[in-house]
């Protein structure tokens, strides 16, 4: 399989819908379907479902996570006060509790651990969700895990084409170290080899620590 990453810079969203909540968890086998769709909609060559479950079941240096999407409940949708006493004395529940708990899958990313190099393997969001933060919600999520794994260096390779990916990593401290002739099949396209030098740094931990800090308030 070759690596594949697609990302876009966020944007704010729609100050006037209350804003979704990611989370970023382990991917599992039921995550699958979901991940298939977003791999169709963002590379002219997806990955095979197997490669999928090989990852999640054969491969203990593989760390595969996906974001997920919980809506905010709206005002409409919070319980009147009372309604929760009420409903333990008659058995009741409201109709639109399950709206408070339901999620989505909206992107999702793998990564690769050789000895202490990280190599994140694919990274995508799905196209309703992009500019909305998730791309680095999932890269920093990346990241930690490789800080825990005491990486030494993270790689990853880009599409010479795919400029907005190119800055974002660029935020994160990647730079370019290579290139990769003909990388991609669908189009004989060369590949940037992007590398985190200086990763196991205090003051790219620093860095990183800034970079989370900065983005939480949008969640």
């Amino acid at each position: 399989m070759s690596a594949q990453v697609i990302l876009n810079p966020p944007r704010a969203s729609n100050a006037s819908k209350p804003a979704p909540s990611i989370l970023i968890a382990p991917m599992s086998l039921d995550d699958i379907p979901a991940v298939m769709a977003i791999e169709r909609a963002s590379f002219p060559r997806p990955w095979p479902e197997r490669a999928y479950r090989y990852e999640l079941t054969e491969n203990p240096q593989a760390y595969f996570v996906v974001a997920r999407a919980h809506e905010r409940p709206t005002a409409q949708m919070m319980p009147r006060p009372g309604w929760q006493r009420l409903a333990q004395r008659f058995g009741l529940q409201r109709r639109d509790s399950a709206q408070f708990t339901p999620y989505v899958v909206v992107g999702f990313a793998g990564m690769w651990m050789h000895v202490d190099e990280a190599h994140i393997a694919t990274i995508a969001t799905h196209p309703d969700w992009r500019r909305r933060g998730v791309g680095q919600r999932i890269l920093i999520n990346l990241l930690r895990e490789a800080q825990r794994r005491h990486a030494r260096v993270v790689t990853l390779e880009v599409r010479v084409s795919n400029f907005a990916a190119q800055q974002l990593y660029r935020k994160y401290g990647f730079e370019e170290v290579g290139r990769r002739k003909a990388y991609y099949q669908d189009n004989r396209e060369d590949a940037l080899l992007m590398t985190i030098v200086h990763f196991d740094t205090p003051e790219y931990r620093a860095q990183l620590d800034e970079l989370e800090r900065r983005l939480r308030p949008a969640e």
